[in-house]
């Protein structure tokens, strides 16, 4: 995108040119980064400054309409809906959902494996048979939390339950189903955070501007952009909102090799979801949303696509 409105607090709303918004002071860019919208579809936008490889700076969104004359499909982008796509008919076909926090991204078409929950395993692509839970509230996870934010463990297997129908699934495929608009952070797909632990998805998966710190530290999946991270790389801010930060000082080396993120300009405007938790800083300013256990495992980036 070559041009992006900027609607930044009670101001009126700007439209900048790329070349126009560059020339501004890195204070102004900063503050006003986080604003942007597609002039077309008004979906949430991002900046990306120049590279030092050649790279020209542009405006992009990872939330087009599908019908917004700024959304230019390419490989990346038909990629992301085909992903979207098959979560979409897996929240269809599937009594259950696991996710493999250790499953390496790939490129992969086809549909994703129904399998039967077995009764035990230590393998994370299997789950095991529970007892049926009672119904949980609406707005919390199926398990209770205890004050440390352990979940407690589940009673027993029932050998009468009938087997379900369980597909696996790594957080690549989720996080581009979730960018795309897929049904599943609305659904009541049981979703699988290890062997014995499952929640609703509509109660799992958070955007960053829906993030609110939970009782008790019990994590959520969040999920959204990028819009940049600080100079030292040691938080990143979230392009939905201005009051969430995510700490990263602990594996930021390992997120940029994992990630291939070599540059400030590699963080912008990146798809982001990772299992942690949400609670207040210590002023009750900002809100902030750990990793759980510093598990880079738990966390995946999507690097944005130039063309986006």
């Amino acid at each position: 995108m070559l041009d992006a409105i900027c609607k930044y607090e009670e101001a009126e709303p700007i439209t900048f040119s790329v070349f126009r918004f560059q020339k501004l002071s890195d204070d102004d860019i900063e503050k006003y980064r986080q604003a942007l919208v597609c002039p077309a579809c008004a979906g949430k936008a991002y900046y990306r400054k120049a590279s030092k490889d050649g790279k020209a700076a542009c405006f992009g969104s990872r939330y087009h309409q599908s019908d917004c004359v700024e959304f230019k499909p390419s490989a990346a982008k038909a990629r992301e809906e085909l992903h979207a796509i098959e979560v979409n008919q897996l929240v269809v076909d599937s009594d259950a959902m696991i996710i493999d926090f250790s499953r390496a991204a790939k490129v992969s078409k086809a549909k994703p494996q129904q399998k039967v929950l077995k009764e035990t395993s230590s393998n994370s692509d299997t789950a095991v048979k529970t007892k049926p839970e009672k119904r949980a509230s609406e707005e919390e996870a199926v398990l209770p939390f205890k004050a440390s934010s352990e979940p407690e463990a589940t009673s027993g297997v029932d050998k009468n339950e009938p087997e379900k129908r369980v597909a696996t699934q790594g957080l690549e495929k989720v996080l581009h189903s979730l960018l795309r608009g897929s049904d599943l952070a609305s659904s009541d797909l049981w979703v699988y955070t290890d062997e014995k632990y499952r929640w609703r998805a509509k109660n799992l998966f958070v955007n960053f501007a829906d993030a609110e710190p939970t009782e008790n530290g019990a994590p959520r999946m969040y999920w959204g952009t990028i819009s940049h991270t600080d100079k030292q790389r040691l938080w990143l801010n979230p392009a939905e909102t201005k009051d969430v930060g995510i700490p990263i000082d602990m594996f930021s080396s390992s997120l940029a090799s994992r990630f291939d993120l070599q540059s400030r300009r590699d963080f912008e405007g990146a798809g982001i979801i990772l299992f942690g938790k949400c609670f207040w800083n210590k002023n009750k300013s900002r809100k902030i949303i750990q990793l759980w256990s510093n598990d880079v495992n738990r966390l995946f980036i999507s690097k944005a696509d130039e063309n986006d």
